[in-house]
């Protein structure tokens, strides 16, 4: 029989003063979860060897819901109460100026407002006014403002954006808050979404084509069909009277074979040095500095493979708040065009438990709302394929019902022009202590699981099958050869085979190298067009030729061994802003060249059969490597 448990778990929490918080419990299946639980006097335990860890799982210090609906208007400007009394620091603004640049971003004024009780004043009759009323909105009655919360530690917290009318008093009107990005561009169709800070209808121009969503809603998503192809296309969002424009441009046909290039790169958490090095989780300095690259490469799309933010996180809305301030870091760019990504391990979305001062951590449950799939395809607008999860494969404990997390918008491919790119997802259902506590359940950092490999078996195939294709990108975060500070674990694990899923008690057959093994028949011996593997997780850039030379075995390995038909790249660039990672010695460092732990943008060329690529630093704009790939 099953047993539907509520539980209701009250928690406090120092926000720095007294404030309490109160934590719910969803409604949990528990013969449905593939982690060995128990109930006991009210309280969740996770049952491993050496006793019951119990859950410890703790409410968000801060959240995207305390930054959002926080705006009303005042006689002389916007208040903004973030509705958290211990809240402290002080707030950067400034108008956005709309169609002075094709980037639009505040200009924020000299002086900052305080911010006390978790309230503050942006005065703009005082202060954005006379000579710096950038947007004349002492004619029009409407403006734009940027803002920056920064607390008392001098941590960035959030950027926001506030609409309003009037010219004193003031109102606040319904705001662009997030976008408008374009998604999914194909020769003959594309997305293009935003989000209002509060339910309003909204319309877009494209190319003199009205789309309109009278049904007020604060998810604006617009699918455009019968788009031409290799054609420039203008759109214009509108909301109340607020308007704003930008453009795409459509692929040639596939198989066309004209000259383009793309961008590449991975782990933008937040980094160290201060001030947008660490926008709450994110790395927004180096970040604006790739996208500034990217345009001035004149790249077509971007592929961003994982560690987007710091994540390893509990709260699904504060993972949201770090998921927003990474969009608001790369969004005057993503106006025009598409960011393709995947998932790495620092999207963790966790439940923790602790015995004896040793933590516990597995994917957060339930999974059909809770866990770091649903919440990373719920921010993020990725084509779809055909893998629904790893239900009914070999493992699976309970046929009849769905257990495991979905896959939607993690794991997927896409095209443009004559190459496919190949998105894999190394850390679907992640636990990060699962080699050293195996009884908890999970799967490894870095393993592809059954469901996926047969998936990516049937993808390559029917790659391997069209003709307008003739390169294959696979891409994925962790790397199969690690070179720096993961050599401990990816697909490696320090040369140990051990390490492996265990799912309801159960540890699957292939451990981590023989499924690396695998991984590499299918990419390398079974596959032709495959031409590099783009990874990250290590904060580095460097390129590896894996070839059969190259050592991958540690001494006296037992298992089979894999010869290699040909060699392929592995190209990692974990180097969009997380903290370095040093060299170390491994068996294939010397086949490993160009290592470096600058900040690292990966440029990739192709035209026709030839594809080179470019690796130029964001920063200085110093060109790192060079390499023809094909």
């Amino acid at each position: 029989m099953k047993v539907v448990l509520v539980i209701l778990c009250a928690l406090s929490i120092c926000l720095g003063g007294d404030s309490t918080q109160t934590k719910t419990v969803p409604d949990i299946s528990y013969d449905h979860l593939l982690h060995p639980l128990k109930l006991k006097d009210g309280e969740l335990f996770l049952q491993v060897k050496s006793g019951n860890a119990k859950d410890i799982t703790s409410p968000a210090v801060y959240k995207l819901s305390d930054f959002e609906k926080v705006a009303r208007g005042t006689a002389t400007g916007i208040q903004l109460d973030f509705g958290n009394k211990n809240l402290k620091g002080m707030l950067h603004y400034g108008l956005i100026v709309y169609g002075d640049s094709r980037f639009p971003m505040p200009v924020f004024y000299k002086k900052t407002a305080k911010i006390e009780g978790g309230t503050t004043h942006i005065p703009v009759l005082d202060n954005l006014s006379k000579d710096h009323d950038a947007v004349n909105w002492q004619e029009t009655g409407r403006g734009v403002i940027g803002y920056r919360v920064v607390n008392n530690r001098g941590r960035l917290l959030y950027e926001g954006k506030v609409a309003f009318s009037g010219k004193g008093p003031f109102s606040v009107v319904p705001t662009v808050i997030e976008g408008p990005f374009v998604h999914n561009v194909t020769h003959d169709s594309a997305i293009i979404s935003f989000e209002t800070d509060s339910k309003t209808e909204s319309s877009l121009n494209v190319n003199g084509t009205f789309y309109s969503q009278k049904i007020p809603a604060t998810k604006h998503i617009y699918q455009l069909n019968n788009l031409q192809p290799d054609s420039q296309y203008q759109y214009r969002l509108s909301v109340g009277s607020h308007a704003e424009g930008y453009s795409f441009k459509t692929p040639p046909v596939p198989g066309s074979r004209k000259k383009f290039k793309f961008a590449y790169a991975s782990d933008s958490r937040g980094g160290s040095g201060g001030g947008e090095r660490d926008l709450y989780g994110v790395n927004a300095y180096i970040l604006k500095k790739i996208m500034a690259l990217f345009v001035q490469q004149d790249c077509v799309f971007f592929q961003f493979s994982g560690d987007l933010i710091n994540g390893y996180l509990s709260e699904p809305d504060e993972m949201r708040l770090q998921y927003r301030n990474f969009k608001r870091a790369v969004e005057p760019f993503a106006h025009y065009f598409p960011i393709y990504y995947s998932m790495g391990n620092h999207e963790l979305l966790m439940k923790t438990f602790l015995i004896d001062k040793q933590p516990v951590f597995v994917d957060n449950f339930p999974y059909e709302t809770h866990s770091a799939e649903v919440v990373f395809a719920n921010e993020f607008i990725n084509p779809e394929s055909d893998l629904v999860s790893e239900d009914g494969s070999r493992w699976d404990p309970d046929p009849d019902h769905v257990n495991f997390p979905p896959y939607k918008e993690t794991v997927f491919q896409y095209r443009y022009d004559n190459i496919a790119v190949v998105v894999l997802n190394s850390n679907y259902w992640y636990a990060p202590l699962i080699s050293r506590i195996p009884e908890s359940g999970g799967n490894l950092h870095g393993y592809i699981m059954d469901n996926q490999m047969k998936w990516l078996e049937k993808t390559l195939h029917q790659l391997e099958a069209d003709r307008t294709i003739d390169h294959v990108f696979v891409t994925l975060h962790t790397p199969f050869f690690p070179n720096s500070g993961h050599v401990v674990d990816d697909m490696w694990y320090s040369g140990n085979n051990e390490p492996r899923p265990t799912i309801k008690g159960t540890p699957v057959e292939k451990g981590i190298i023989e499924r690396r093994d695998e991984l590499l028949d299918l990419i390398v011996n079974r596959s032709s067009k495959p031409i590099a593997l783009l990874t990250g997780d290590e904060h580095n850039y460097c390129r590896t030729l894996i070839d059969d030379a190259m050592p991958r075995y540690p001494e006296n390995y037992p298992g089979r061994k894999v010869k290699l038909k040909r060699s392929i790249y592995q190209i990692n660039n974990g180097s969009a802003g997380a903290p370095y990672y040093a060299i170390q010695q491994t068996p294939w460092t010397e086949h490993t060249s160009s290592f470096t732990t600058q900040t690292a943008l990966c440029v990739i060329e192709v035209e026709g059969p030839k594809v080179s690529m470019v690796v130029i630093n964001p920063d200085t704009l110093e060109e790192i490597d060079s390499v023809v790939l094909r």
